[in-house]
């Protein structure tokens, strides 16, 4: 049996394999995903304004079913983490997804280049 690893997609991933980005292939098949409500947020907005709203909306839609709460822990250790490395510039969602995907044992995907060098992070360009 092969085991399925789980990955936490951020903005960047999902927008890679939007786009079709071949080095992002193998993240379409044989795993599991995670995010949250508030990387849909961001992909929505993003869809509407270089595409339109059926696209928006579909992606959005499509993803939904692989979100996960945002606890008050999580929100605090998030921010422990932006201020840790606040010369970085990490975006408040970015700072929650990692530290969600840390807690729940998946690998953040990116290709963030502040995320590249840092544990737990499957880093793809």
């Amino acid at each position: 049996m092969v085991e399925v690893i789980t990955y936490f997609f951020d903005i960047y991933a999902f927008f890679e394999i939007i786009c079709g980005n071949p080095d992002y292939e193998k993240y379409k098949k044989d795993i599991s995903i995670i995010t949250t409500r508030l990387n849909l947020m961001e992909l929505h907005y993003g869809l509407l304004r270089l595409y339109d709203k059926k696209i928006a909306e579909y992606y959005f839609d499509k993803f939904s079913k692989y979100t996960k709460y945002i606890d008050n822990e999580i929100i605090k250790k998030a921010n422990e983490f932006k201020l840790l490395h606040k010369k970085k510039g990490f975006s408040y969602v970015d700072c929650i997804g990692y530290i969600l995907a840390k807690k729940l044992n998946a690998k953040f995907l990116t290709g963030d280049r502040e995320f590249e060098n840092l544990e737990n992070v499957e880093f793809v360009k």
